[in-house]
């Protein structure tokens, strides 16, 4: 070998060694970190999920030097993003933000769905949870759970409740309670979170299960009070309320979680690699006062506990969407 053809070797080796990081998100600093990583989100701007994207989004730039950009992808009860993502290269340069709609209730709604979350998608992480707390308007009369409880058993069909429409966390987490309690109520759903809340703190409508971080302005400008807590524990922001074991009901148990997934085929040390970054990025303390901010718990687990979670969800909740009779096609 002359040493005229050592440099070009150099650089052909140095190429080939670029080229095998290239399709590596969040990697060690090289050429590729110019390369955004596209973050699809199944909401609008403003939602929960968008807030919790950003919030680690942003970190996630600053702390490896990747460019994160947050595509919202709103409609068609999460199933848009979640089939842009499933077209997506497997390359860990494209992942979406998945709650237990586009993961567990879809595919027990739809006959007909779009995706597959099991054959589309690898779980990277359980970004957040967001606790289930049962609530009541100032109006109503109901002072606690067990009252709401005694009065709902003695006049069957008398009860509504709001909920973010059918088939949503809200509707499910209310219709469990229904069936662990004996009680039989009428349900009332509309286009979102939002607008129910709205409806029960106006007087409208006496009754929901909702997100405390969707409830939480609500409940702190005194237009809402919360009974019961849909969680294993009292909540630290709600020490005074009690959870519905402690009612005698300890299967009414109930959260929305948001977390993160890649196009299935995504190679395993991406999908750690991910899972490291944005496990950083949550424990960082500005990202959790954001998230404290907005009402929500962060999480960050393993790839492992969050697909355990998602089959243990989806055991959970589709027996309880074919007793319902539910379909959305």
């Amino acid at each position: 070998m002359t040493p005229r053809c050592l440099p070009d070797l150099k650089r052909r080796r140095l190429a080939a060694l670029l080229g095998l990081v290239a399709g590596t998100a969040w990697a060690q600093p090289s050429d590729d970190t110019a390369r955004p990583i596209r973050w699809i989100v199944p909401f609008p701007t403003g939602a929960i999920a968008d807030v919790v994207a950003r919030a680690i989004g942003a970190q996630l730039t600053i702390d490896t030097g990747q460019p994160v950009q947050i595509e919202n992808r709103p409609g068609g009860n999460t199933a848009l993003a979640a089939l842009e993502a499933a077209r997506a290269p497997a390359d860990g340069h494209t992942v979406l933000s998945a709650d237990n709609g586009m993961w567990v209730f879809n595919p027990a709604l739809y006959r007909s769905l779009s995706y597959s979350p099991s054959r589309d998608f690898t779980p990277v992480t359980q970004l957040v949870r967001l606790p289930m707390v049962l609530l009541v308007g100032p109006a109503s009369g109901v002072r606690d759970a067990r009252a709401f409880i005694e009065d709902a058993r003695a006049f069957p069909g008398r009860f509504s409740f709001a909920s973010a429409g059918n088939g949503s966390a809200q509707h499910l987490a209310m219709a469990l309670l229904a069936r662990e309690a004996g009680l039989e109520m009428v349900h009332v759903p509309y286009r979102s979170a939002g607008p129910a809340l709205v409806e029960v703190a106006g007087g409208q409508l006496p009754f929901a299960m909702g997100e405390l971080a969707t409830a939480r302005r609500f409940i702190q400008g005194g237009r809402l009070r919360v009974l019961a807590v849909a969680n294993p524990a009292r909540l630290a922001q709600l020490p005074g309320v009690p959870t519905f074991a402690e009612l005698g009901l300890p299967k009414v148990e109930a959260a929305i979680f948001h977390g993160l997934v890649a196009p299935a085929g995504t190679p395993p040390e991406v999908v750690a690699r991910l899972q490291r970054a944005v496990a950083s990025a949550l424990h960082n303390p500005v990202v959790q006062r954001r998230l404290a901010e907005a009402g929500v718990e962060p999480v960050g687990g393993t790839p492992a506990e969050f697909e355990t979670l998602l089959a243990r969800e989806s055991a959970r909740w589709h027996p309880l969407i074919r007793a319902l009779k539910l379909s959305l096609d």
